[in-house]
């Protein structure tokens, strides 16, 4: 228990009445955002606590993710979870639009779908209130106060997994420890994904004892989904043109990439580079960057062929498909300061992968997965172009690289079973007697 004894700090209370106050105009600010992405309007009052479904009958287990990349791995855990506890069902909610379309094309078997509730203490008490969830897990950075406090008072055996705070939040919680004690001792588990993160939970005041070092979801969550006619017709678009990918690339990093891939032209001048800003509303600015560096241009939003020296993917929930088409994938966010970006999507399709040198949100995962082979760092146009020209021209040393990065996904999916008997037993979900 915290010092406090689990009493709320004089800063949880501030925090407590300014989100009750702010519900109106942040009620009015994130229904906005959804309508703008065409979300059915009787689905906005989820934001306030309000369900748009019934709750299934039997014990149930709600799944807290903010958006596409832990809800991923949110539903790798329902599945597991769902095949060892038939009478189990589970509630997963998010808060953005584009997660909310791909979690509702996965969904597991008894498995819905719900905003998440705003993080004040009406919304919350009315999700709870309907839906009277027995367990609780929370992915990666959901640490909402309110949430969590409300939860843990209606009585919610509690997780949190896959653990990822950035240094800028735990600095911010450790000045005030008294109510970071009070946030982590709702937790009955927390699985971090690296040694790191699980100090710095315990230095935020989780109980040793609570805390475990755990595989990154992401590694276990099922690959992207390959539309195979799309693909078809890519490849026949292509006739056999050599290709790579530049996937979740952010500004300032296509210029690095366009480079390299001036530089690679001159020696493979039927080269196609597929590029997929981490954005796709960037597709306009995007396209200039390439023909202001006079390469020509296809934007697969507006239904354009590949035949043009850059096919620009401005598009969403394609991802699968470009993997499964390209060999070679560079993986952005890592050439900024930005933390870096899913290599196990790539890694699971067979991919030789690429990545800059911020790869901070992925430390536990780029280091070994480049000693094996099956990744290289590049900080620059000049490396990026050598170490994709590499692959192009000695086909040996790339089917090693792509070999590398799949034994380096199998070797993460061995820690699934043991996370979920964790969570079965902190959650107290394990079988009933007899079942």
């Amino acid at each position: 228990m915290t010092p406090s004894g689990g009493r709320p700090t004089p800063l949880y209370r501030i925090y407590r009445s300014l989100t009750a106050a702010a519900v109106p105009l942040a009620y009015w600010s994130v229904t906005r955002k959804l309508r703008k992405a065409g979300v059915d309007a009787e689905r906005l009052p989820e934001r306030a606590g309000t369900a748009s479904l019934d709750r299934p009958d039997g014990p149930l287990v709600w799944f807290h993710a903010a958006s596409v990349g832990e809800s991923l791995g949110a539903l790798t855990l329902i599945r597991a979870m769902g095949g060892r506890r038939a009478d189990l069902s589970f509630l997963i909610t998010s808060g953005t639009a584009t997660s909310a379309e791909m979690i509702t094309k996965r969904l597991p078997p008894r498995t819905q779908h719900q905003f998440a509730p705003l993080d004040a203490p009406g919304p919350v008490r009315r999700f709870l209130t309907h839906w009277r969830p027995q367990a609780g897990v929370f992915v990666e950075s959901e640490l909402w106060p309110n949430m969590l406090l409300e939860a843990q008072k209606a009585g919610l055996h509690l997780a949190l997994v896959n653990a990822r705070l950035s240094r800028k939040s735990v600095e911010g919680w450790r000045k005030w420890p008294d109510t970071a004690r009070l946030v982590m001792d709702v937790f009955d588990l927390l699985i971090s994904q690296n040694r790191e993160m699980r100090e710095n939970l315990i230095a935020m005041g989780a109980d040793p004892d609570r805390v475990q070092q755990g595989v990154n979801l992401k590694a276990l969550a099922a690959p992207p989904p390959v539309d195979a006619p799309a693909l078809s017709d890519l490849k026949t678009a292509l006739a056999g043109r050599p290709l790579w990918v530049a996937s979740s690339t952010h500004p300032g990093e296509e210029e690095v990439v366009l480079s390299a891939h001036k530089t690679l032209l001159a020696r493979h001048p039927d080269l196609c580079l597929l590029l997929i800003p981490r954005h796709p509303e960037r597709g306009a600015e995007v396209a200039k960057l390439c023909r202001d560096r006079g390469l020509s241009v296809a934007q697969r939003s507006a239904k354009e062929t590949p035949a043009a020296q850059v096919y620009l993917a401005d598009t969403l929930g394609e991802t699968g498909t470009w993997y499964a088409a390209s060999p070679i994938v560079f993986v952005g966010g890592s050439l900024q300061p930005i933390g870096g970006h899913n290599p196990y999507e790539p890694a699971q399709a067979g991919a030789a992968i690429l990545t800059g040198p911020h790869f901070a949100s992925f430390s536990e995962t780029y280091p070994p997965l480049i000693a094996l082979g099956g990744a290289v760092e590049i900080e620059d146009p000049q490396a990026l172009s050598e170490a994709v020209e590499r692959w192009l021209v000695d086909e040996g040393a790339l089917e090693q690289a792509r070999a590398a990065s799949k034994r380096f996904v199998a070797r993460q999916s061995e820690g699934l079973e043991e996370m979920v008997n964790g969570l079965l037993s902190a959650l107290r979900l394990e079988a009933p007697h007899g079942a």
